[in-house]
Order: structure tokens, then C-alpha cells, then sequence
């Protein structure tokens, strides 16, 4: 068993060094590698070894020391094997789509202002994922966490304190997918440019309830942004002859008739959350907090009672749904001819509400 000032090496990729800190629970070990960096990793994806040369990053050995060749017929000294996933892969249908995800917990939800931040790595697929996670911007950018992880697992990548969230606004996802032991139509390797606001990181309607998770997290899907940049290099790859040949081509149809359609208004949000509305709330009572949140509320609607079609989400937390019971009364009676209902849940998860101007 690994205990902590044990020499490692990892088995799903190079390098390793000295472990500074073990997490029993989840079976994770925190590595110092040569550079002074803690690197997490499962138990399991290292292998205890000899001391290790900081210079060359390889093990030491003791030239002094005759080595003897191990029998090859003795089990006892056959070469030690990657321990390997022991439960079967169960695949379904919707994972052949490589779907991953970045979700980031606070430490303390409670003081967003203040707290650190671990990160996690969600693969929703039937793909293994070699990945690489890189961050920074110019030419200051350096790999925080890389790795293999399995199908349909979440791994931990590092823990990011407040004066590292700059650096995570820009951030690059390399990922290699692959089976193993099996027949499968091979994926194209995927390098995606992602850009996070670091204000969501100061924002409490940011940490949502997902299916990944049973704590509230912030969730990032990888993969959207690259199917778009797809879809944009399809179109790049149309030959200048195609294009003119399309544009000079005669019609021999009748041309439709073009019929303009009203844009969508943009969504308005609207943050119902006291500390969003007040500087202070001290000397103030649950239910003059409650009458000024209800008052934005009645501010907001009349505002917009003129823009047919408008959205308007009220993003009132879920709470002890107090907010949420009083703004559903309203809506049944004073403005019982909107429409309303739940606002996404992948953004808001059950704490805001969505209403239509009819």
C-alpha cells in the first residue's frame, strides 16, 4: 500500500515523484513532482518505485548492485501489470457521442468571495479519454492536469484558489478517444479553445444541480463549442469555384416568397437575490426583504407589459421557496395572462422562473 513519502511512478503517463498528501476517500494521491507542483492522481494509476532522479525524472539505480534477470517461468517475478478497470463497460447508444464536461465545486459556497475551487473532468461517453488540460493566454500557458480516464466517470484535475481564477478565463482541452479491446469507429482528436467569465465564479445561480453530481456545480460542456467550430470549417472547406458556380447558377424553380420574420427579443435576467438588490440588509425584517424582492419583481414586469413575446427569467433561488410561492400567486392573479414556467434547468437548475409577455 502507498503511504505518504513514497516514491511513484504513474502508470497512463509520464513522470511521477514524491507523495505529499493522500485523500482515502476517494483513493487519490497528491504527487510533488521535480518543479514543486502537486499533481492528482488515483492510487490505482501509480506503481511505488526506487528513488527518483530530479535531474533526469528517471529511478535511480545502484550501479554497485548486481541485477539478476528474473526466470521467466516463475510467476512470483513476473513483471508487474496496469491494474485495469475490474467492472465491465456498460455502453449505451446516446454515449457513441463523445460528450465531455468541466464542473467546478467551491469549497465553501457560503464565501464565493474567498474560497477555492476543485475541479473535475465529467466524460459522458463510451470512450476512454486521453486528455490535457491547458491554461493561461499569450505565450504563458502550461498544462494543469493530464491524464486517462475512463468511460462514464468523473475525476478530479486540481484545486484552483481565487488568485488562479484569472488564469482559468482562457483555457484549452485536448482530448484522444479510443476503446479498448474492442472493434470501434475511430473519433477525431479534439482541441478545443474554451473562454470562461470569472465573474461566474463570484455568482451563487452559477452552482446548479446537474445528473453528474449530488453537490451544486458550476457546469461547462467541452465539446459545444467544437461542433460549432465543425460546422464552420465545413463550410470553409467549399472551393471558390463551388461558390461562384452557385451564385451565377440560373433558377429553374419559382423563388419562394421571402417571408420576414421578428427576431426574438433577447432574455431578460433579472436577479432576485436580496444581496443582489440591497448594499445592505441590515435592521431589515424577512418580510421587508421579501416586499423589496417583490417589488423588483412588479418594477420589471411593467416595464416590459408592451414587448409581446418578451422573456424574462427571475432568478429567485431555491431556498425555502418562499420568493417562488408569492411570485406564483402573482402570476395566477395579477398577471394571470402571461405565461409562465421553469426557467432551464441546465442554467438555473429548479432556482429561477421564466415569464412570457403575452
Amino acid at each position: 500500500m502507498i503511504q505518504k513519502g513514497d516514491t511513484v511512478r504513474f502508470l497512463n503517463a509520464v513522470g511521477g515523484g514524491v507523495v505529499v498528501r493522500i485523500d482515502e476517500n476517494k483513493k487519490m494521491l497528491f504527487v510533488e513532482d521535480q518543479d514543486g507542483f502537486e499533481i492528482p492522481v488515483l492510487e490505482r494509476e501509480c506503481i511505488m518505485v526506487g528513488e527518483v532522479n530530479k535531474e533526469t525524472n528517471f529511478i535511480k539505480k545502484d550501479f554497485r548492485t548486481k541485477v539478476v534477470a528474473p526466470e521467466p517461468t516463475s510467476p512470483s517475478l513476473q513483471r508487474e501489470k496496469p491494474e485495469m478497470r475490474s467492472e465491465p463497460i456498460i455502453e449505451t447508444p446516446e454515449g457513441e457521442k463523445l460528450k465531455a464536461l468541466l464542473a467546478f465545486f467551491p469549497l465553501d459556497i457560503k464565501q464565493l468571495q474567498t474560497t477555492a475551487y476543485e475541479c473535475y473532468l465529467v466524460n459522458d461517453s463510451n470512450y476512454y479519454l486521453y486528455y490535457n488540460i491547458v491554461n493561461g493566454e499569450n505565450e504563458n500557458w502550461k498544462s494543469v492536469a493530464n491524464g486517462l480516464i475512463e468511460p462514464n466517470m468523473q475525476e478530479l484535475l486540481t484545486e484552483i484558489n481565487k488568485e488562479e481564477l484569472s488564469s482559468w478565463e482562457k483555457i484549452r482541452i485536448q482530448l484522444i478517444p479510443f476503446k479498448q479491446g474492442k472493434n470501434y469507429i475511430p473519433q477525431d482528436v479534439m482541441d478545443v479553445n474554451l473562454k470562461i467569465n470569472a465573474v461566474k465564479f463570484y455568482k451563487l445561480h452559477s452552482f446548479t444541480e446537474s445528473d453528474y453530481f449530488d453537490e451544486p456545480a458550476m457546469i461547462i460542456e467541452v465539446l459545444s463549442e467544437k461542433e460549432e467550430v465543425q460546422e464552420n470549417q465545413q463550410l470553409m472547406d467549399i472551393s471558390p469555384e463551388e461558390i461562384k458556380k452557385a451564385m451565377f447558377q440560373k433558377e429553374k424553380t419559382e423563388r419562394p416568397r421571402i417571408v420576414k420574420r421578428q427576431q426574438p427579443a433577447e432574455v431578460i435576467e433579472v436577479d432576485l437575490h436580496i444581496n443582489e438588490l440591497l448594499d445592505s440588509t441590515a435592521g431589515l425584517s424577512n418580510a421587508a426583504m421579501l416586499q423589496c424582492q417583490l417589488d423588483k419583481f412588479h418594477e420589471v414586469i411593467n416595464e416590459n407589459k408592451n414587448r409581446k413575446g418578451q422573456k424574462i427569467v427571475f432568478i429567485h433561488g431555491k431556498g425555502e421557496g418562499v420568493l417562488r410561492k408569492e411570485i406564483e400567486k402573482l402570476l395566477k392573479t395579477q398577471y394571470k395572462a402571461y405565461y409562465f414556467q421553469d426557467a432551464s434547468f441546465r442554467e438555473y437548475g429548479f432556482g429561477a422562473t421564466m415569464v412570457t409577455i403575452k
